[in-house]
Parts: C-alpha cells; structure tokens; sequence
C-alpha cells in the first residue's frame, strides 16, 4: 500500500465543525479513504521542516488560511521504540505534517519517562496538536504522558482502539508498544487515530468529568500520593 499524501483530520476551527457528529465522521472517513488512494511526494527531510502549508484535503480547507498551516506533531521513544518512531515520523512528513522528534535517536539506552514527558509536555503547552510516542511496551509511556495536565493519552494496540480513544475520549496523545506489535500495524494504527475525529455528543460530557477529576488532584498534591 502507497503512503497517503495527506492525513489531516477534522478541525474543531474548520468550517466542518459546523456539521452533525455524523456528518464530521463521515467527511473524515471520505478523507482517509481518499488519501489511501494516493500517492506520496513529500521528502522525509520535511519531518524537521517548520510549519508550512498543508497539502490541500478539500474545497473547504483550501479556501481557510488557518486550514492551510501544517499541524505539528510530537514524537518520541526509548531505545526500545527508536526504530518504529523513526518510521512514523516518516510516515507523517511524507503525509503532510510537521514532525517535532523529540529523540531518542539511536539503540543506547535511556529512560522513557524523558522521552514520553518531552512528548506530552509540548501537547499540553499547545505547540503540537498531538503527540505519539514509542517504547518497547507502551504502558510506561502512557503513563507518563497522563500525569501532565491536559494530556489524554491512550495506548492503543489495534484499529479498534486507537479510534475508540479519538471518538470517545478525545485523546490527544497515542502510545504503541514496540515489542508487541510490527510496523505495518503501527503505522496504520496511527493513520487510524490520526484520521477519527473527536464525536463529541454524549462523550463530551465523560471527557469533562476525566477534566474534573485532574482539576481536584491539582487542588490537592497530596491526596494521590498512596497507591
């Protein structure tokens, strides 16, 4: 299967918000299916590249200045997920993304939190719309990645998930577990994420209450601090 040229997803600032739940994952499922279909030009050396302007996705976007400016995505990885980052972070440049590699950059070992903080860090401060990040299980990450404020991260394993975790519980953060799955499946794990709008309807509602209860703790340092 060919890269796709592009895989932005639906913008809550886009003219497409406008529209029914339905109808937003409806657009964003033409969309994927669209750019399955075509052909990759973009050079991976565009993965360092600052924001540009995105390949056009529609009528829509292309007529909204603001649709047009590449949304920059974070990523990073341990020693044991270097290899797979390296390769989405690919995969993303040649899609039409800004990729902000926050390393590691090679087989020597080194802690994951370092890696899954700088990640989740650049999500919550706003300058990545999302984060995905690598190591050998995916779990430390993900739950590194949770204790930062305003990060919603998801370790996903399969397409089920990974969409799950965009349409129900708006997660702006995907951890992948090297050593439990293969590349091919990685990379269409996070196509799959990247390409699942948020619905929010009856779900916004549960997200608000995850929201609440990091508010309450940030209150309070000390009530988490047993088990």
């Amino acid at each position: 299967m060919r890269e796709p040229r592009s895989l932005v997803p639906a913008d809550p600032a886009s003219p497409v918000a406008a529209l029914s739940e339905e109808a937003v994952r409806t657009v964003v499922r033409r969309i994927v299916d669209a750019t399955l279909a075509g052909g990759a030009t973009a050079s991976p050396a565009a993965a360092t590249a600052s924001p540009a302007a995105a390949p056009a996705t529609g009528g829509a976007q292309a007529s909204n200045p603001a649709a047009q400016e590449r949304i920059v995505i974070a990523i990073g990885a341990d020693h044991g997920g270097a290899a797979l980052k390296d390769r989405i972070g690919q995969m993303l440049a040649e899609s039409g993304f800004a990729v902000q590699d926050c390393g590691t950059h090679g087989s020597a070992p080194v802690d994951y939190p370092d890696f899954a903080h700088a990640v989740a860090r650049l999500v919550a401060d706003g300058a990545c719309r999302w984060g995905v990040i690598v190591d050998g299980a995916g779990i430390g990450s993900c739950m590194v990645a949770n204790k930062v404020p305003g990060v919603r991260a998801a370790l996903c394993h399969d397409l089920s998930s990974a969409r799950n975790s965009r349409e129900h519980n708006h997660a702006n953060v995907l951890t992948l577990g090297a050593g439990f799955i293969g590349e091919a499946l990685a990379i269409e794990i996070v196509r799959a994420w990247l390409g699942t709008a948020w619905g929010p309807g009856r779900h916004a509602a549960r997200v608000e209450k995850i929201t609440d209860v990091e508010r309450r703790y940030m209150r309070q340092p000390g009530e988490g601090s047993r088990g």
